[in-house]
């Protein structure tokens, strides 16, 4: 299974999430991209995982992925203080990948009928996610 985890800023929710996906599905090939390189070497830190930057790394990681994590604001044109490109965000939407979203009420973007939780919460609910999918490929 081919996952991209994306994120930007400081790249804070990618390294959890690396953390967390790597423990859990040790065969993944896992490939972190941070729209800048502060957010990539962040995530690095979270496992002996591949890592690249920018535009072009997630619109060429988004081809070749089986599901893609990371915040809501990876699909959506200038979220992230303008660190998603519209470019990014048409890669990730276009992608034939699962996409799955931590919702994030920040920037101006509500999410309704979502609950507060922590992001810690958000994690665990990819992985039992990612983990509901892959048994049922498996079935």
């Amino acid at each position: 299974m081919n996952v991209l985890i994306i994120d930007g800023q400081g790249g804070g929710v990618g390294r959890l999430l690396v953390e967390r996906i790597a423990g859990q599905f040790q065969d993944a090939n896992i490939i972190a991209c941070g729209t800048n390189s502060m957010a990539t070497a962040n995530m690095l830190k979270g496992a002996k995982i591949s890592g690249a930057t920018g535009e072009n790394a997630v619109v060429y990681n988004a081809r070749r992925a089986d599901v893609i994590v990371g915040p809501v604001g990876i699909v959506m044109a200038n979220a992230m203080l303008g660190e998603i490109t519209p470019v990014m965000a048409a890669a990730v939407t276009d992608s034939d990948a699962r996409i799955i979203l931590i919702p994030m009420n920040r920037c101006q973007t509500k999410i309704v009928g979502v609950q507060e939780k922590k992001i810690s919460e958000y994690v665990d609910e990819v992985i039992e996610m990612m983990k509901t999918d892959t048994q049922q490929a498996c079935d």
